[in-house]
């Protein structure tokens, strides 16, 4: 919390200070899409009609609360048959109660006609008990700062993104939950293949006529370092460094009249030599339900196995293809909204090398819809649905693919256009899933097995 109040300190002096000599204001920022209800369904980037008026000052935040009550199932036996050694094994009993409130701030500042950055901070997450960077950006929208109308033409449809940030891969991620910035989901779960990534790079968009596209390219690093990556011996090579990531999307995007809207993007995510961390394995924050199918301590051959409760994040309700060497990725997002009634689907076709040093091809398919139904004088209320199944091998030597299902459901209220409730239901399933991890006798037992964990969640939420 101590860097939350140096960073609160001198913005505060700074603005003071600003406001004193006349030259700085508050909120009047191009082209940003709104953080709060009236930011839902706007994807990608946008063009408005906001003038320059000089440098001017932009502070966001965003909380979420949590009250879980959920239940987790396996198909273990309470006594292990021989050669099994497993004795007191059992799946943890979670309380109904609160779990970690998350907080998130964001930073801007509108620094030249058509010029803006961001810094957007996680305050208090899951994965760390102090504040840090989430990542922070450029946004160019003019060219205005080389010469006045320099490439108006092309910059009235091109938008250019450099820092890091959440890369741009998919629709899905517009509509997922990341932190405190829950507001724009309409669950509490995001998709259970997560697809979420903020490295360094660049993004350039070209919107026109409906029609959407962007190009970007990232260093392919989570953790920024200039520190040789060293792999394992084998395939790659064991010197070569971290490749850059390639994104692509193309789609088209229309309202059609006033009731109906028509969206459908085709997005491409492609490294070559992937470092530590992957497209499924970097949200750093957690999201959705809390210390599901874990385990109280037991022992295994007269062996102590601890307790396996995450206290940082649940990456037990998310599945990690865990590629290695490469990964290839492909989403397709169906969007219709048509009055009040909006349809969301996600196709996602990943593949990547099968484990460290082995190029061979391994794949992981997804597929997930949604459908929600927005009421009142200004759909301040939502009715909503969702499947989501994965299905994919961990390693390709293993016998059977394993699939995990999710049923979810929410009920929800805008009671301003900056706080939400919502009280989502979700039952998740695992299938075949092995008994044990590892061979039998020492085989430690496998909580995914016969797994599943069902309950109800409600959500607070406040995004300014």
């Amino acid at each position: 919390m101590k860097t939350f109040f140096k960073v609160s300190l001198i913005l505060v002096a700074f603005c003071f200070s600003s406001n004193i000599q006349a030259q700085t204001t508050f909120g009047h920022i191009q082209n940003q899409i709104s953080r709060g209800k009236d930011g839902i369904n706007q994807f990608d980037v946008k063009k408005d009609s906001v003038k320059f008026t000089g440098l001017s000052i932009d502070l966001g935040g965003a909380f979420n609360m949590d009250y879980q009550a959920i239940n987790s199932f396996n198909g273990q036996p309470s006594t292990f048959a021989l050669p099994s050694k497993i004795v007191g094994y059992r799946l943890m009993d979670t309380e109904n109660n609160f779990v970690l409130p998350a907080a998130d701030m964001s930073i801007g500042a509108q620094l030249f006609d058509g010029v803006r950055v961001n810094l957007d901070l996680y305050l208090a997450s899951r994965h760390h008990n102090d504040t840090y960077a989430r990542g922070g950006y450029l946004q160019i929208d003019k060219l205005d700062f080389i010469k006045k109308d320099f490439l108006a033409d092309v910059m009235k449809y091109t938008t250019i993104k450099i820092g890091q940030m959440e890369n741009n891969y998919g629709d899905a991620h517009f509509r997922s939950s990341d932190n405190g910035s829950t507001i724009k989901n309409a669950f509490v779960g995001n998709n259970i293949m997560n697809s979420f990534t903020t490295d360094m790079g660049m993004e350039i968009y070209y919107n026109r006529s409906g029609w959407v596209s962007m190009l970007g390219a990232t260093n392919g690093n989570l953790n920024q370092s200039t520190q040789q990556v060293v792999y394992p011996t084998g395939t790659p090579n064991p010197n070569t460094s971290v490749s850059p990531t390639i994104l692509a999307k193309f789609g088209y995007d229309k309202q059609i009249d006033k009731d109906l809207r028509v969206r459908i993007t085709g997005s491409y995510y492609h490294n070559a030599n992937l470092g530590n961390s992957n497209l499924y394995s970097s949200s750093r924050s957690g999201f959705g339900w809390w210390g599901v199918l874990n385990n109280n301590a037991y022992t295994n051959n007269g062996v102590p196995v601890a307790t396996s409760y995450n206290v940082n994040s649940t990456p037990e309700a998310t599945f990690n293809p865990g590629f290695k060497n490469w990964a290839t990725s492909l989403m397709f997002n169906p969007f219709v909204k048509y009055k009040g009634l909006e349809l969301f689907g996600t196709i996602e076709l990943a593949s990547g090398g099968d484990k460290a040093g082995f190029n061979n091809k391994r794949t992981a398919n997804q597929y997930a819809g949604d459908v929600i139904y927005r009421f009142g004088k200004t759909e301040q209320f939502f009715i909503a649905a969702k499947y989501n199944t994965v299905s994919g091998k961990q390693i390709n030597s293993d016998a059977k693919e394993v699939t995990v299902n999710r049923v979810e459901s929410s009920i929800g209220w805008f009671m301003t256009k900056n706080i939400l409730a919502k009280l989502d239901y979700v039952s998740q399933d695992y299938k075949n899933y092995t008994q044990f991890i590892g061979n039998v006798p020492t085989g430690i037992a496998n909580n995914f097995y016969g797994g599943n964990f069902k309950g109800l969640v409600f959500e607070a939420t406040i995004s300014f």
